[in-house]
């Protein structure tokens, strides 16, 4: 940013968040945008907030969306709304007393948004709109009057680059589309009968605040950011913007030629965090090789919203960490392999990208965990929302109060019931506002390529080669093999009763056993030839299963220098590592 250079950018969030990670429905395009901005804007009841019964009349009757499809939309906005974690909680609390779907319905019904805000938010779905053809010739952003593309350039976009952690991609989709989105703030009597603007058209300063979702800005370098209207009714934006205190309102191609003179580049987004982010420091790091990794972060500059930490390229690594450093993060994790990742703090959101043969285990995830472009990566997450995207043999272990995404491309996913914990747990599921019920990880919802949801059923069936729900029999807990302190022992709400009925199975076969090997009454010489068949057998199984790399990556490397190839550790305990800490 240049001294003394007012600057405005684009927010990190609701394109990190709160754009859909697969391709929009052609009805959220901007021609049907601009016909909902005058109805809403003309219609008892919907400005300037917008209730979900209207929504849904508008979304499910008007656009002829699937209901689902309009609840996903006005709940990922929802998430983007910065309510207290108790308000979270009181909500979670009123769902789960819902036994039916009138009565969910009638909880649903009590909720509304911000109606020019939800409006720019559908706007920006077409962050990730793109066709084959416009990918090869480099026409990154097409307008509305581009053709349909086909179904095999709609099968393409599956592979697309993720935009949402993008910083160009956000300035650059500003740049070309301010004008179309001051237009769907303009008042009706502003624009011409097509919904276009008009060369004396006018914007309030009310509607110019709802801008405040997608920019914001500062008058100097080190100065305070702050939403963008505020920048623009004083000081010199106010001359160039041409704001009137009499009128509260702007000319609209004034405001539009202001604003495109400041817009740059976020300087804190992930260009910058990895250009001059902190390196960070974990508190449990043995085992393997870091050489090719990178691990920064921005938290030190960002603020509350923008904070961000970057892990790629952790390769045969166990990394664990506990602190304020990554508290209310967002965190992208990139291309690791066969690596074991633990990060027990409350999260904003997460990003596992093109990772393989990996295991990522999250604190509480306040709004989204994104699973795209992996194989074989098993993640554990309570978290507000979870989506996976063109990734094969994974498996998610999940809480959530809301339904699973299954994005387009993938294959052989396996949804989990939640299945560890740490001390401190439940104490951060309070701090973002998650509950352990409703907890709905085992009703996916199905998108298909073209944004609506697929024509399959949502429950797995014979046919259905993209999810199944994990067998009870095939179902462990996990343990956190870190010491810590908290008072949470055991999974927060407990597990479901098939599953609890499993472990309860194997726990009577344990016990079995062991009645089995006291009444043998073996003498001393027995014992120990028993021991060592059960030693054999057991890391025989950690090489079968790939385990034997977990467990040696939580070896203290002065203890893992001592060890052979062929032996495995004896008497490590997975409680042995220091404990996480900032």
């Amino acid at each position: 940013m240049e001294a003394g250079r007012v600057a405005i950018w684009p927010r990190m969030e609701p394109f990190l968040l709160g754009a859909l990670q697969v391709a929009p429905s052609s009805k959220l395009g901007l021609p049907y945008l601009r016909k909902m901005a005058i109805y809403v804007q003309t219609r008892d009841g919907c400005f300037p907030v917008l209730s979900w019964p209207r929504w849904k009349r508008i979304a499910c009757g008007k656009l002829l969306l699937p209901e689902d499809v309009a609840w996903l939309y006005f709940e990922t906005f929802d998430l983007l709304v910065d309510h207290r974690p108790q308000q979270r909680l009181e909500w979670a609390e009123r769902l789960s007393q819902c036994s039916s779907k009138s009565e969910l319905d009638h909880a649903r019904n009590m909720l509304s948004v911000d109606t020019l805000q939800f409006l720019l938010f559908l706007y920006i779905q077409q962050l990730n709109r793109m066709s084959l053809r416009t990918s090869l010739i480099g026409e990154e952003w097409p307008s509305h009057r581009a053709r349909s593309p086909s179904p095999s350039e709609r099968e393409a976009k599956i592979s697309y680059q993720n935009r949402n952690w993008d910083d160009q991609a956000h300035l650059s989709f500003m740049q070309s589309h301010l004008a179309e989105i001051l237009e769907l703030l303009a008042e009706p009597g502003q624009l011409s009968p097509s919904g276009q603007a008009q060369r004396d058209s006018q914007i309030s300063r009310e509607a110019v605040r709802s801008l405040g979702l997608l920019l914001e800005g500062a008058a100097d370098h080190g100065k305070p950011v702050q939403p963008v209207h505020r920048l623009l009714v004083k000081g010199p934006l106010q001359t160039q913007a041409g704001y009137s205190t009499q009128s509260r309102s702007f000319p609209l191609r004034k405001l539009l030629s202001c604003l495109q003179r400041c817009l740059t580049l976020i300087p804190f987004g992930i260009t910058a965090c990895l250009n001059s982010g902190k390196k960070q420091i974990w508190s449990q790091q043995v085992e393997g090789a870091m050489k090719r990794a990178m691990i920064a972060r921005n938290t030190h500059m960002a603020p509350a919203g923008s904070k961000m930490v970057l892990m790629s390229q952790v390769f045969k690594q166990t990394l664990a960490e506990t602190s304020d450093k990554l508290t209310g993060a967002n965190i992208k994790i990139h291309k690791c392999s066969e690596a074991f990742i633990y990060l027990l703090s409350p999260l904003r959101s997460v990003n596992v990208d093109k990772c393989r043969d990996s295991t990522v285990v999250l604190g509480p995830v306040q709004t989204c965990v994104h699973v795209h472009s992996c194989q074989n990566v098993r993640v554990v997450c309570a978290a507000g929302r979870v989506a996976i995207g063109a990734s094969s043999h994974c498996t998610i272990h999940a809480m959530t109060p809301t339904r699973p995404q299954l994005l387009p491309g993938n294959t052989d996913i396996t949804l989990g019931p939640f299945h560890t914990f740490y001390p401190s747990l439940e104490d951060h599921m309070a701090s973002v506002g998650l509950a352990v019920v409703p907890n709905v990880w085992d009703q996916p919802l199905i998108l298909g390529t073209d944004g609506l949801v697929s024509s399959s059923n949502n429950s797995p069936s014979s046919q259905d080669t993209t999810h199944k729900l994990l067998p009870p029999s095939e179902f462990h807990t996990l343990s956190v093999p870190f010491q810590m302190e908290g008072d949470t022992c055991e999974v927060p709400g407990g597990l479901p009763p098939a599953y609890q009925a499993a472990l309860d199975e194997k726990q009577k076969r344990i016990q079995s056993w062991q009645k089995t090997v006291m009444e043998a009454r073996l003498n001393k010489e027995q014992k120990r030839q028993f021991q060592e068949l059960v030693e054999l057998k057991f890391h025989e199984w950690l090489l079968d299963t790939g385990h034997r790399q977990e467990l040696y990556s939580l070896i203290p490397p002065a203890v893992t220098a001592g060890l052979t190839s062929s032996e495995p550790p004896r008497s490590h305990s997975p409680a042995e590592p220091e404990q996480p800490g900032p």
